[in-house]
């Protein structure tokens, strides 16, 4: 009798565990399901079961819409959010914005040589919020917020029989000096073409100083104390490596879709941090444009 007594309140405590923990698993599957379907409408396009498009960072055209994208709380985070994100392109003469190359830009450039430009940008660089991450909200690690970068960039566009090609190498300084500084490579590479549908893949690496990796992966002795974290210096070098697939379909003249997936991996003292929960992380977005 005693056992089943036992085993009678064993339950009743189980079952006001589950009512409670309902609403997390709730919003985890309400998370999960959209990144599923931002996989699978990515996944589907790029093997083209979707009625075709043009490639969306390896043209000039002029785009103007908006986007969902799926990623985490912060490169490194077992966290993930979901947040709207701008989609647009412009090439002026001399001036430009995009947000087609993995951040959102604006400014000058010129041509200097057939395909090759050469400029400079402001861009907009992302913060941190501990409310995101389960992790650093519950060791009250304090916020980071956004913040703008300036830098110059050169650029090459060529055509490899009727594959193209962009090469970008990009150096942005943020305007607080004391988060530093970073620098990208990135390659855009046309995969397919089938009337309204395109496709195309890309690779990225990107290096920051000392400043920078220690801003978002550093944990000094006072944030030890309250948090419970080895102190850990974090010095420059490679921060991470990421290769991903864009697409997009045309919906009419005027109108398209795309989005694209990536596969974001952390290097050096940023992948050794206190502050990294797992190496890896993924990204996927979709959107909306018009075409100008």
């Amino acid at each position: 009798m005693k056992e089943k007594n036992g085993d009678t309140g064993f339950q009743g405590v189980a079952v006001i565990c589950m009512n409670e923990a309902a609403p997390v698993w709730r919003a985890l599957r309400w998370r999960a399901t959209l990144w599923s379907a931002l996989m699978a409408i990515s996944i589907a396009t790029s093997l083209g079961t979707l009625p075709g498009t043009a490639r969306a960072e390896l043209t000039n055209e002029g785009l103007l819409g908006l986007g969902l994208r799926i990623r985490p709380a912060y490169d490194g985070s077992n966290s993930n959010l979901i947040e709207p994100v701008p989609v647009v392109r412009y090439f002026g003469h001399p001036w430009f914005v995009r947000s087609t190359q993995g951040v959102l830009e604006g400014g000058t450039r010129v041509e200097v040589a057939p395909g090759l430009n050469v400029g400079a940008q402001l861009a907009y660089e992302s913060g941190r919020k501990s409310g995101d991450s389960g992790f650093l909200s519950n060791r009250g690690l304090p916020d980071l917020n956004p913040g703008a970068s300036i830098g110059v960039h050169a650029e090459w566009d060529h055509k490899f029989g009727p594959m193209p090609v962009t090469l970008l190498a990009r150096l942005r300084q943020e305007t607080q000096s004391s988060r530093g500084a970073q620098a990208d490579l990135r390659l855009n590479a046309g995969a397919l073409q089938a009337g309204r549908f395109g496709a195309g893949v890309f690779a990225q690496a990107t290096w920051a100083d000392a400043k920078s990796t220690g801003t978002f992966y550093g944990v000094t002795p006072q944030q030890s104390a309250t948090a419970g974290l080895p102190v850990f210096s974090a010095g420059s070098g490679l921060l991470y490596t990421s290769i991903g697939a864009l697409w997009g379909v045309e919906l009419s003249r005027e109108w398209t879709i795309m989005g694209n997936l990536e596969q974001r991996r952390l290097r050096g003292d940023a992948a050794r941090s206190p502050l990294t929960e797992r190496t890896s992380g993924r990204y996927a977005s979709a959107g909306i444009a018009y075409r100008f």
